[in-house]
């Protein structure tokens, strides 16, 4: 019996395959297999948060739940001067993520295994979050990785998610309308939806005053 994708060491039969994506004019290659996250292609819901995210090209970003690396790929292009830390808790997923990095020659980014945000450390900071979470996981595992999301990201910095309305989306934006300040519904699509919320500045500049 195959493994959840959502389990750190899936024991079911490797079933190697190469799938291809395009991305702003550079087609990219993937090595997916059995047991991690849409194998046979990039999902819809990744791919309409690729399209949506807005990365600078300095930002230091972190994508949570990277499967094979599809997302966090796509943002090391758009932070070509940054850095991209991506993490999951599938050690197989990560070893193709790895090998992805290195397939499509992107040197601003790495992989490695985590239990939601777990193994990070309470100095790594980022500008943007991204993750496509696992609902299979449950609600309380999806709903813990937006609270760690707001531990790690720098003030005024950006956690975006997609999620489909029928898997959850109101509940997912009334989270994460208690974690942030300020949540947009920046796209929408076959039921899908890509929300971006905003982490709260500690102080707001006017003029030469400093409001707390």
């Amino acid at each position: 019996m195959n493994s959840h994708y959502y389990t750190a060491n899936p024991s079911g039969e490797h079933e190697l395959r190469e799938i291809s994506y395009d991305f702003k004019g550079r087609k990219l290659h993937f090595t997916t297999d059995a047991n991690v996250f849409s194998k046979e292609r990039v999902d819809f819901g990744s791919s309409l948060l690729i399209q949506t995210m807005e990365i600078g090209e300095q930002d230091r970003v972190l994508d949570v739940g990277c499967g094979y690396g599809p997302i966090g790929i796509c943002a090391a292009l758009l932070a070509h001067r940054g850095r991209v830390t991506m993490i999951d808790i599938n050690q197989r997923a990560v070893e193709l993520a790895k090998l992805n990095i290195v397939r499509n020659q992107i040197s601003n980014a790495e992989a490695f295994v985590s239990d939601g945000l777990a193994q990070l450390s309470e100095e790594n900071k980022f500008q943007t979050v991204l993750t496509n979470p696992p609902i299979r996981a449950g609600k309380e595992t999806v709903f813990r990785i937006y609270e760690e999301a707001n531990q790690h990201l720098e003030e005024g910095g950006s956690l975006w998610v997609v999620i489909q309305k029928k898997q959850g989306a109101d509940s997912t934006e009334k989270k994460l309308k208690e974690l942030f300040p300020h949540v947009e519904l920046m796209n929408k699509e076959k039921g899908y939806r890509i929300y971006k919320a905003i982490k709260r500045m500690s102080k707001m500049f006017v003029g030469e005053d400093i409001l707390k």
